[in-house]
């Protein structure tokens, strides 16, 4: 299956049964945020294409937002405690076992930022979800983990949704 029919299929899905936007948007953006599964789904997509549902359809935004942050934030969580449990043997799990390299980039990019590279490394590809395993590998204190990860959270699931709605929304009033 391809990239383009999967977003198809789960946008049509969410169409013909909207009342699964919710707990999908959750989902998506769970897996968007999960070590080793977000490497393999293209959920900042399909979240894009869902925002635009929401505008055209007319759904209350805010429900959707909340669902996506709480999604983006469990994730980084769950790997997050996959990181500390695991530490240096992650790099034997696939798909980090298949690309190392990057395993070591993002440990570079946290050596650096601190706390800071949970905040940005949401918003950066690949390292959305490999940054929160190298802060569990780092044992780096929870609190300060959870801050970024909550904040980063909702300013994400907002950049993912909210063009789709507001922008359709825009559109329609600057047409009119």
């Amino acid at each position: 299956m391809s990239l383009h029919e999967l977003v198809d299929l789960v946008i049509g899905f969410v169409k013909a049964h909207d009342t699964w936007i919710i707990p999908i948007i959750f989902l998506l953006a769970f897996g968007e945020s999960l070590a080793f599964f977000s490497l393999l789904l293209p959920a900042t997509i399909i979240l894009l294409g869902l925002g635009a549902l929401i505008g055209e359809s007319g759904l209350n935004f805010w429900p959707m937002w909340l669902a996506a942050a709480a999604g983006a934030f469990f994730g980084d969580w769950v790997s997050y405690i996959v990181g500390a449990y695991f530490k240096g043997d992650v790099v034997k799990i696939w798909p980090i076992s298949r690309k190392p390299q990057l395993l070591t980039r993002v440990h570079h990019f946290f050596d650096r930022w601190g706390i800071w590279s949970i905040f940005f490394g949401r918003f950066f590809g690949p390292f959305r979800a490999i940054v929160p395993l190298v802060a569990g590998i780092c044992a780096m204190p929870l609190r300060y983990f959870q801050i970024a990860n909550i904040c980063s959270a909702l300013i994400w699931s907002f950049g993912v949704l909210a063009p789709g709605v507001f922008g359709l929304q825009w559109l329609a009033n600057w047409m009119s």
